[in-house]
């Protein structure tokens, strides 16, 4: 039987591939915490996602009249905590988690909306009478940075806005 793993003590640098992690919680995981800011203060909300295929944003779809949307037309800048865990029991050095910060914006109805509605759906076809409601709105995050937690304390930081081609 192989000993287990120690939990650590202290952070250390990751080297995770963050674009694979992020394709895994795309096709694994439904749910993520959207955190905004309501005057000052953190709001957090939970939300269906989906990545669009180059991983650069992420879109979701929440109705006009909640708290989320009226933050998020104050204040652009969010935070979106992804991660594995489940009701099942899983060991603290098998969860992983992934923060993506960026700036978020409403799409309008026209050919970007039926383009990013469409991947959504794809991951969440249940959702299309909520999606095309006219007090839905559609929002998409244009992300500028990652950060992956893995192994308990392994953290691996990537900027996309220092990315390449």
């Amino acid at each position: 039987m192989a000993a287990k793993k120690p939990i650590p003590s202290t952070t250390q640098k990751g080297s995770a591939g963050v674009l694979n992690r992020l394709k895994t919680f795309n096709s694994r995981e439904s749910f993520a915490v959207l955190a905004t800011d309501e005057g000052g203060k953190p709001y957090t909300s939970l939300i269906s996602f989906a990545f669009t295929p180059d991983l650069k944003e992420v879109i979701f779809a929440t109705p006009k009249n909640t708290r989320k949307f009226r933050n998020i037309a104050g204040a652009k800048d969010v935070a979106l905590l992804i991660d594995n865990r489940s009701n099942k029991k899983k060991g603290f050095m098998e969860t992983e988690a992934v923060t993506v910060t960026g700036k978020a914006s409403v799409l309008r109805r026209g050919r970007a909306w039926i383009e990013y509605a469409g991947i959504f759906l794809k991951k969440h076809p249940e959702l299309e009478e909520f999606i095309n409601a006219p007090t839905t709105a559609l929002i998409v995050i244009d992300i500028t940075s990652c950060v992956h937690v893995g192994q308990f304390q392994t953290v691996t930081v990537m900027d996309l806005n220092r990315q390449e081609g």
